[in-house]
């Protein structure tokens, strides 16, 4: 038995998208939304299982603590978090690589095309 955590690479299971003429027209929106959820990679990467678990509880009302920093701890024994937003190509192309072999990708994108890292690397510095 595997885990896919540890296996599978930084698979990116959480991705944001917008169309190119609201991110032209709104970078400010666009930098403080990355920069938000940049500073929740940081208390991550700060934080023991246990603190996050006691800040995460009341979204997960019906597991109990012990549970969630058991979870918690596997996950950062998998090193399964990166300390940073960057969607870098070769996440990109395991993301495709996965959606291809479901079935579910019709044709692969070029990762120029596809996506933006400016916003990222302003938020990890």
């Amino acid at each position: 038995m595997a885990s896919l955590g540890e296996d599978s690479g930084y698979v990116p299971y959480t991705a944001f998208s917008a169309k190119q003429s609201y991110i032209e027209a709104n970078p400010d929106v666009i930098q403080s939304f990355t920069n938000a959820l940049q500073k929740g990679m940081n208390y991550v990467s700060s934080h023991t299982p246990e603190e996050i678990a006691k800040v995460i509880q009341p979204q997960f009302e019906e597991t109990d603590l012990e549970t969630l920093t058991t979870i918690i701890t596997r996950y950062y024994e998998q090193d399964t978090w990166k300390d940073n937003l960057i969607f870098e190509e070769e996440s990109f192309t395991l993301l495709q690589n996965i959606l291809e072999e479901a079935g579910e990708l019709p044709e692969r994108v070029p990762y120029a095309d596809l996506v933006t890292t400016e916003f990222a690397e302003k938020a990890s510095k």
